[in-house]
């Protein structure tokens, strides 16, 4: 929907009749404007119990990310980009969120994951757990546990989901089930750990104890050993002679691990399941074979959580963990694939869910250091050069923008990462000078956007990201919030 914020202003100091004397009265601008007033003004707060709880949230999309998400999903519809809506936009509540940790300014997924799924910040790197831990330190961790989602949950009498195209241990999905004093223990622990299991143990055990219903994503290498293969032929990480699945399927788990398998699975809630599709984490949306997509799998753990709960309710959370996977490798294609496989994921859990009892969250755990060139024309494609604009007309005038150094620039770039311009040299300095670039090689899936600062991965970034709420009490999601 257009939005004049004068038009909805003036609708406040003075009578509607005063607004159509002006003479932008007939704009379509400033119409939607007054009609946006009347639809603010209309709204109650939803103060329903919520039942059900779904947060949706997308690894590494902060705002300039669902930006990017947005142009391009609104470009391949047709249009320019900037004034299409993705269907979380359309969620009546919106806030800010501060992303930092204890001890980090710039955040990662474990800090982030702990503080969304217990509501207590924590350090860098550790899961479940508050700050008082020793990061690798397992005898920092008894008496430092915080309840997360997984308990909280199931102490109300809920049935709880996990869904991530991440590894199934990962930062951001373990957050909800483990405690664990760093979040790379998902399949060994330090000699001597004796104060807390391994991730992947965390997860079996937590389906075993009804803790965790459905849990579905990749990471088969951390079920199972070094001496063992899973079903694609892969070897496993761990070092205790155990096949966590197999043990999972003694224990009456249904267990899929492709597509097919995938569709197999029960749907009445009659049983747990664990979905593992791939042997690290799962494919790109952009490159994804025999494995179900995000809404594939969110809408098999929808559906059994609903059968399964009935009255009493269910939290799931489903993560989109490959976005900021494609952010990390300075790729913008993939990731703004797999944003726009998120929003075709909160689209469906919507439309599958009751705004009366289910309060649906969208979020990100933080942002990247991705950055949008200017001063582009409209319709400038976001996985391409930056136009300039048209003052004769709307849509830009089809030639690059140059730089001071004569060469034209992307729409989108990254401020470091391993596509730096500047290269190290024999005497270990670094150098640079940039590529020159056309359009349909910054278009193509595999290029990835000039950076600055030489990393050997693109690094997330401090600032704000966006929550976007509704269903019960989502008119609390508002203001900037920690």
């Amino acid at each position: 929907m257009k939005r004049s914020m004068l038009a909805i202003a003036a609708g406040f100091i003075g009578t509607a009749a005063m607004a159509q004397d002006l003479p932008q009265a007939n704009s379509d601008w400033f119409t939607a404007g007054q009609e946006r007033l009347q639809a603010e003004l209309a709204k109650a707060p939803n103060t329903n119990t919520a039942k059900n709880v779904v947060i949706l949230i997308a690894d590494g999309n902060g705002v300039g990310t669902n930006y990017a998400t947005r142009m391009f999903m609104g470009q391949k519809a047709g249009g320019f980009g900037d004034d299409h809506v993705m269907h979380h936009e359309t969620f009546p509540s919106l806030g800010l969120v501060k992303t930092y940790n204890v001890n980090s300014q710039t955040p990662d997924s474990a800090g982030t994951g702990t503080a969304m799924m217990s509501g207590v910040k924590t350090d860098i790197g550790v899961l479940g757990v508050n700050a008082n831990v020793d990061r690798g330190d397992c005898s920092t961790l008894p008496g430092n546990e915080v309840a997360n989602a997984s308990e909280v949950f199931t102490e109300m009498g809920k049935e709880v989901g996990i869904v991530s195209t991440a590894r199934i241990t990962h930062a951001t999905p373990g957050a909800a089930y483990a405690h664990s004093v760093d979040r790379n223990f998902a399949a060994t622990l330090p000699e001597g750990c004796d104060t807390q299991k391994t991730i992947a143990e965390q997860l079996v055990d937590a389906m075993y104890e009804g803790r965790v219903d459905v849990a579905m994503g990749g990471g088969r290498r951390n079920f199972i050993t070094g001496d063992m293969t899973d079903n694609e032929g892969d070897s496993g990480n761990r070092e205790d002679g155990r096949n966590l699945i197999a043990e999972a399927q003694e224990n009456g788990v249904a267990y899929a691990w492709n597509t097919d398998t995938a569709g197999q699975l029960p749907t009445d809630g009659s049983t747990p399941i664990l979905g593992i599709f791939e042997d690290s984490h799962m494919s790109y949306e952009a490159d994804r074979g025999d494995e179900p997509s995000l809404s594939e799998m969110t809408e098999i753990a929808l559906r059994n959580l609903q059968a399964k709960a009935g009255d009493d309710g269910f939290f799931m959370q489903v993560e989109a963990g490959r976005v900021d996977h494609a952010h990390h490798g300075n790729n913008l294609a993939r990731t703004v694939t797999d944003g726009a496989e998120f929003v075709r994921t909160i689209e469906m859990v919507d439309e599958m869910t009751n705004d009366e009892d289910t309060l649906l969250i969208v979020t990100a755990d933080h942002e990247h250091s991705f950055a949008l060139n200017g001063y582009c024309g409209r319709g400038s494609d976001i996985l391409g050069l930056c136009m300039g604009i048209n003052n004769q007309g709307v849509e830009h005038t089809d030639e690059p923008l140059l730089g001071a150094d004569g060469k034209p620039y992307t729409v989108g770039m990254y401020t470091n990462g391993s596509s730096s311009v500047l290269l190290e040299q024999p005497g270990g300095e670094y150098f640079g000078s940039r590529p020159v670039v056309t359009n349909e090689e910054a278009q193509d899936i595999d290029y990835v956007q000039q950076a600055l600062v030489p990393r050997s991965s693109e690094s997330h970034s401090a600032e704000d990201v966006a929550v976007y709420a509704k269903g019960p009490f989502a008119h609390l999601f508002e203001g900037t919030l920690e």
